[in-house]
């Protein structure tokens, strides 16, 4: 049977999918009525940048997809835990066919609606992938926001800010744009938290603060890259080339180690540093504050370029009704952010207890319920363990602090623990 522990799988995680894979449905409707109304009415500029974001979002997805799969067929039991529960799981051609095609993310979205089905309303076992699988979706579909959605959102903006007004397709553009971002947030959040089973519930409090902090600091700077965008249109993608190497450079420095090979690491990378271009992701073991600090103070000050670069060379006529407010509106939107984000460390961030590191010899002696704290999928009776390590690996750089690292006993020894 699933350890009770960290696999119990519920209604909520039932609804999460099934809510996850309708806004992505939603926002792949949406994505195509703009490309429509795009091509009909002769914008092919305009269609073919939509295109090409939705491409590279679908291709960068599926490829993250494909690795995984590849990682999880080579753990072991894996085939004999999952064969029956994976929609397509069981053929590698089959499913190698399917990313190739760009299917990989909806069936994976499918097997997991149809996993959690089985778990909750049939009561049949298998609870632990279930939870799996939701893992990796929030994971998946992270990637799948920054890459596409929070881009598309700044390519909307951009497009109505040039021509001064807002039409219907646009303006359901950016609310599937945004519901994806906030649903992401609220998900993937969600789904880091449990890994922290003496607090996995997480209040509403806590939820609304973090949701905050992370709006308040993502849109300001999705507004500053489409103003600069309006005054500047070929300088865009300059920028995002000047910066996007740095911020790769800067996860190579931090020695990641999320994927099993080198050529995933190396995507993994390339991923992080377009998500930086947009929001912070921690992604390294130990005392975040330092690292936070200098990512905003960078991206305060490229924001704040941005902005005074599109107030130089806007104009005057066209802008004047909006220009002021939103000059003085973006940076005090950051700057409360930056304070929201402060006050969630502050009063609702928890902590991760981290297991001893095995050269202490201690990780044998722990009680089963601690020794298996990244652990986000169960056993069932006579199967071998499976590890998530990619979710639990994230877990670990959100919910815990070098700076909090104190010496406690086990078993009458010392060993090195977050608290």
């Amino acid at each position: 049977m699933d350890s009770p522990m960290f696999s119990k799988y519920s209604w909520l995680d039932f609804l999460f999918s099934v809510v996850g894979v309708c806004t992505f449905l939603f926002d792949v409707g949406s994505d195509i009525w703009v490309a429509t109304e795009f091509y009909s009415r002769g914008d092919f500029f305009w269609f073919g940048v939509l295109i090409g974001l939705m491409v590279l979002s679908s291709v960068v997805v599926q490829m993250f997809s494909w690795f995984w799969f590849k990682y999880d067929r080579e753990l072991e039991g894996f085939d004999e835990q999952t064969a029956k529960n994976v929609l397509f799981g069981g053929c590698v051609k089959l499913s190698f066919l399917l990313h190739v095609l760009q299917l990989g993310f909806f069936c994976r979205h499918i097997s997991a609606i149809w996993q959690g089905f089985r778990v909750w309303w049939r009561q049949e076992q298998g609870s632990g992938y279930a939870v799996y699988l939701t893992h990796d979706l929030s994971m998946l579909r992270l990637i799948e926001t920054f890459c596409e959605s929070a881009p598309q959102l700044t390519l909307m903006t951009h497009i109505m800010l040039h021509n001064n007004k807002a039409r219907t397709v646009q303006c359901v553009s950016v609310v599937a744009s945004t519901t994806s971002i906030a649903w992401m947030v609220v998900d993937y959040h969600r789904s880091l938290r449990s890994f922290l089973p003496d607090k996995a519930k997480q209040g509403w409090g806590s939820a609304l603060v973090y949701f905050l902090w992370n709006l308040l600091l993502i849109a300001p700077r999705v507004a500053a890259v489409a103003l600069f965008a309006t005054i500047l249109p070929s300088y865009l993608a300059a920028h995002f080339l000047l910066i996007w190497p740095v911020l790769v450079f800067w996860v190579w420095r931090q020695e990641t180690d999320f994927m099993d090979s080198a050529g995933g690491e190396w995507l993994y990378r390339a991923t992080v540093g377009l998500i930086w271009y947009f929001s912070w992701f921690n992604v390294a073991e130990g005392g975040t504050r330092r690292r936070s600090i200098i990512y905003h103070s960078f991206m305060a000050t490229d924001g704040g370029i941005l902005l005074v670069s599109w107030w130089f060379y806007r104009d005057p006529v066209l802008t004047q009704s909006y220009a002021p407010i939103l000059l003085a509106t973006l940076p005090l939107t950051y700057l409360m952010g930056v304070l929201f984000k402060t006050l969630y460390y502050y009063c609702f961030h928890p902590t991760l207890w981290m297991p001893p590191v095995r050269e202490t010899g201690l990780e044998e002696e722990l009680p089963d319920g601690q020794e298996m704290v990244f652990r986000s999928i169960a056993p069932q009776t006579g199967s071998p363990r499976l590890r998530n390590k990619r979710m639990a690996s994230h877990a670990t750089h959100f919910y815990s602090e070098e700076e909090a690292r104190k010496p406690i006993k086990i078993n009458g020894r010392e060993a090195n623990t977050v608290v």
